[in-house]
């Protein structure tokens, strides 16, 4: 299985601008640009878009370990937040949090809290980051 994105690039790095398309045409020649990096312009940017993967991507294998526990949750909300900051190699990815919220009716905690720390160590885009990866993973019942 592949999966394929691209990207184009026109100009100098502040003053250029940018586009990305999924091959499914989610994105299709969604903005970036440096400002939509750095400050606050409009359009996306890689971080944002690798923030996207990990939440969907850890939603996916939580609700999998879930049901390797006969678990079925009502709902599950993950928000990530990459953190990008200026290390002495250039600018980096230095966290990924996911913060999860899980609705699941007669809930049990300890099941619950196995799934969450095994879909947060088993989850592919988990372990494609080279990053520390932390997690506040709360249960409702």
């Amino acid at each position: 299985m592949q999966r394929t994105a691209s990207a184009q690039w026109k100009g100098g790095l502040k003053d250029g601008k940018g586009t990305v398309s999924t091959a499914s045409g989610v994105l299709s020649n969604t903005q970036y640009s440096f400002t939509t990096r750095f400050e606050s312009g409009a359009g996306t940017n890689p971080e944002e878009l690798i923030a996207a993967a990990h939440a969907g991507c850890f939603s996916m294998a939580l609700s999998a370990e879930l049901g390797k526990a006969s678990i079925t949750p009502e709902s599950i909300d993950t928000k990530c937040t990459v953190t990008f900051e200026k290390t002495d190699q250039g600018f980096t990815i230095t966290e990924s949090h996911l913060d999860v919220k899980v609705r699941i009716p007669g809930s049990n905690k300890a099941a619950f809290d196995k799934a969450a720390a095994d879909a947060k160590a088993g989850c592919p885009i988990s372990r494609v980051l080279n990053t520390k990866v932390t997690m506040t993973a709360s249960l409702q019942s």
